[in-house]
């Protein structure tokens, strides 16, 4: 097989950086291991901002109508009990695309976004595991081995390789470009219910001394439920993920008397650890997008948007360097993609990693939340930047970062 790209991987990240190339003209060729409908553990939640990335592909209209859910904001308890809520639509003056963000079971919004690049003209081979990374004589990337379901072995040829193959990448692997966090490593325990009492039009998290758990709606009167706890904790679960989540969510009384009746309505999918951060999302023919170049941690959110914009972005880099008149050049315009990437991402990951160190600690967490609870402007704002559509920096002022620390009341 041959493509002018090969891309890795047919989620969210993958199918978005395709369908951009081939609105470009490009001959995309996306492989992935599974086939389509397929699930995905994942909290389900793609915020405000991606709704103007479905709009562009055509695919947003599709997401609504086939019953995602509409989410005003979300609602964050700490240990302590105490409980404050962001809205999306507020008085800062940022807007999103949309007022709301989105949930959808993974298993209908990933085979809409995929059928967005297969209209725009990209090949899909499903059921195809890549194996291994081919270069060039020069060392460039030139393609990939994979398996394929039908016939076996097989080789694509490729000008340019990009791996959106997940937080398990084997193209970050292969190229060695892969980097994983001594902290936090956490690792999650997702599945859907029916009958979760007091869900409302917000998402929640609730953070414990032992995890944290994210409640979402994601429509057909269903509840993502997302159980995230430290790696060493997952041990536990001992192949029973699914009484593991049980025991977990019935260990805190004000969730259990909420899942007294509910009824889990699919198996219990795990994922992790996280704490994914390539050491470049770009080498001389591939590059990296989505969860295959960051993951962090599902606190914040940042997947689905993450993931889409990334793919946006990397296009026209890649289109870049296949018009490149030498090798020096095509590399360096995959090379620019990773600074663009990083100037994009850079104060969302200094966010996310603040949220990460307040979750982790019980103290913190519960003063921050007092803070929130009485300055609700402020809560806005967070809730804002996790959104993707409020400016990181409006929470790293100097101010907000006072206001957020000094004693409440003061």
């Amino acid at each position: 097989m041959r493509a002018d790209v090969a891309v890795i991987g047919g989620g969210p990240a993958g199918a978005t950086t395709a369908w951009a190339l081939a609105c470009g003209g490009v001959d995309v060729l996306i492989l992935d291991r599974a086939t389509f409908p397929r699930a995905k553990a994942c909290a389900e939640y793609v915020s405000p901002a991606a709704s103007r990335i479905l709009d562009a592909m055509g695919a947003l209209a599709s997401v609504e109508r086939a019953g995602a859910a509409q989410l005003t904001g979300m609602r964050i308890r700490a240990p302590s009990g105490v409980t404050f809520e962001g809205h999306f639509a507020a008085a800062h003056g940022y807007h999103g695309f949309r007022d709301r963000g989105l949930a959808l079971p993974r298993v209908e919004f990933d085979a809409l976004v995929l059928d967005r690049a297969i209209a725009s003209g990209a090949r899909v081979r499903q059921g195809c595991h890549v194996i291994g990374v081919a270069h060039d004589v020069h060392g460039q990337v030139s393609g990939v081995d994979a398996i394929d379901a039908v016939h076996g072995r097989v080789s694509v040829d490729a000008r340019i390789v990009i791996g959106a193959d997940g937080l398990r990448s084997i193209i970050a692997r292969r190229l060695g470009l892969a980097h994983r966090a001594r902290t936090p490593r956490r690792v999650a325990f997702v599945a859907h219910f029916r009958g979760v009492l007091g869900m409302g039009d917000a998402g929640e998290m609730h953070v414990e001394r032992d995890g944290y758990v994210g409640l979402a709606n994601v429509g057909f009167g269903r509840t993502n439920v997302a159980v995230v706890v430290p790696a060493p904790m997952a041990r536990a679960a001992a192949g029973d993920a699914a009484g593991f989540l049980r025991r977990w969510i019935g260990g805190h009384p004000h969730l259990a008397e909420r899942f007294a009746r509910a009824t889990r309505v699919t198996s219990v999918l795990t994922t992790g650890p996280f704490a994914s951060h390539a050491r470049r999302a770009a080498a001389p023919g591939a590059a990296l997008v989505g969860d295959a170049a960051d993951f962090f941690d599902p606190f914040t959110g940042e997947g689905i948007y993450a993931a889409m914009r990334g793919g946006e972005m990397l296009a026209p880099h890649v289109i870049a360097s296949l018009r490149a008149p030498h090798p020096r050049a095509a590399a360096r315009a995959l090379r620019d993609y990773d600074r663009a990437r990083r100037r994009e991402f850079m104060g969302k990951w200094v966010v996310e990693r603040l949220v990460g160190l307040a979750v982790g600690h019980a103290p913190v967490m519960n003063h921050v939340a007092r803070a929130l609870a009485t300055r609700a402007g402020m809560a806005d704002l967070l809730v804002g930047v996790a959104g993707d559509f409020v400016p990181p920096a409006e929470v790293l002022r100097a101010r907000y970062l006072f206001d957020l620390v000094r004693p409440v009341g003061r």
